[in-house]
């Protein structure tokens, strides 16, 4: 899983929040956890899943930064959930019941 975020971010509250959540799923699924980190200044910070060499897949982009740590959680599992039925992320099917049963 990858957080994209400006380097403007690093000490902002919502960074944390969706960084935090971003790598409790990762650990849950057994996924990679990685923050990549751009000099523009931009406000939006983003979350995708990366599997393989295939273009990474956007999850969550916290724009306005009104949510909280739990929130950010759900949205990530809602999403990696919806991804498990796409029959081009099978490893995701395996892990579905987990996906749903920890929040």
């Amino acid at each position: 899983m990858l957080v994209y975020a400006s380097s403007f971010l690093s000490d902002d509250e919502r960074f944390k929040f969706v960084s935090l959540a971003t790598e409790k799923m990762a650990k849950l699924l057994k996924l990679g956890f990685e923050i990549v980190v751009f000099k523009e200044e931009v406000s939006p910070i983003y979350v995708y899943y990366k599997s393989g060499d295939g273009d990474p897949i956007p999850l969550y982009c916290d724009k306005e930064g009104h949510s909280d740590m739990r929130d950010i959680y759900a949205a990530l599992r809602n999403m990696m959930f919806v991804l498990s039925f796409h029959p081009k992320y099978s490893a995701l099917r395996q892990m579905r019941t987990m996906i749903m049963r920890f929040s």
